[in-house]
């Protein structure tokens, strides 16, 4: 029988990739989190060795979070406004949120996917796993594996990356639609916004949020000149960040609350907004921010 020490050299050095797998599949860090120590105690609880760790590791977690779909499915058909996954910021563990090309809008069209096919395209795309481990994995024939890839893969096609932002780019561009948000700005908002931009917001019922979608610059310019007007308090600005992938930030919005705001540019212009205020989804950014929540200094 292996030393538990062993095992748990082993899990160690799984660890980061399985909680991109747990995050990537089920879009929530502290659901991820769960699996991973479900998969944890299911390793070290073993009797005989396995050649192969990472491959039976992989396996246990993609397993759970096939099942862990099935509730949450049920559980978004009734959330309240628009859902969005639990923002990874790129600043705070590098290694774990950096390390695959999936963004937040990749992971949005991955939604529309079965349980099934988002686990082949993960496991296959992403994670660079094998069919033959995939086809033993999900309890399927190799080529029904790869016709389930194949399926995925023309789905979310059009969400996939086409270009990245370089950093310097990213920071300036979230301190400009901030800045121009925050006051009101709306000739700049015209020159930074895409004429067909979309607004998300997930408060979860929690806390104020935009029901549904913002649809086109119109609609878009006249939100942030309503809420220029409406709060005396403004936003402030606690840091700029990469957010799943996507230039972005984190702020306290008008009312103290806690937010994080991803943009989605195309074409040299915000296509898209992800904003997400949901406490829930917050927590462990909140907790890595430490938030004592000192601003950064514009410049």
């Amino acid at each position: 029988m292996p030393h538990r020490d062993e095992y748990l050299a082993d899990f160690e050095a799984q660890r980061p990739r399985l909680l991109r797998l747990g995050y990537r599949m089920l879009g929530s860090v502290s659901e991820a989190e769960d699996i991973v120590q479900e998969a944890w105690l299911r390793w070290s609880a073993k009797v005989e060795s396995v050649d192969a760790p990472a491959a039976y590791l992989t396996r246990i977690v993609t397993r759970l979070c096939l099942d862990q779909l099935k509730s949450a499915r049920a559980r978004r058909e009734t959330y309240i406004g628009a859902w969005l996954p639990e923002p990874l910021m790129g600043t705070t563990e590098p290694e774990e949120t950096i390390a695959d090309d999936v963004t937040l809008t990749l992971m949005l069209a991955m939604e529309r996917l079965s349980p099934l096919e988002r686990a082949a395209f993960l496991l296959h795309d992403v994670f660079g796993v094998a069919l033959t481990d995939i086809a033993t994995t999900l309890a399927r024939e190799p080529a029904t594996v790869r016709q389930l890839a194949s399926r995925a893969r023309k789905h979310v096609q059009n969400a996939r990356p086409r270009f990245t932002v370089e950093a310097s780019k990213a920071d300036q561009i979230a301190r400009a639609f901030f800045t121009a948000s925050r006051d009101g700005d709306t000739d700049t908002l015209s020159a930074l916004l895409a004429h067909d931009v979309e607004i998300y917001s997930d408060g979860g019922g929690r806390v104020i949020a935009f029901r549904n979608i913002v649809r086109g610059l119109d609609r878009a310019l006249r939100l942030f000149a309503g809420l220029r007007r409406k709060y005396i308090s403004v936003p402030t600005l606690l840091r700029t960040a990469m957010i799943d992938g996507l230039p972005g930030y984190v702020s306290i919005d008008r009312g103290d609350v806690l937010q994080t705001t991803a943009l989605d540019v195309r074409d040299g212009r915000i296509a898209a907004i992800y904003i997400v205020r949901n406490p829930d989804k917050l927590r462990h950014l909140a907790a890595a921010l430490d938030t004592s929540r000192r601003p950064q200094h514009s410049h």
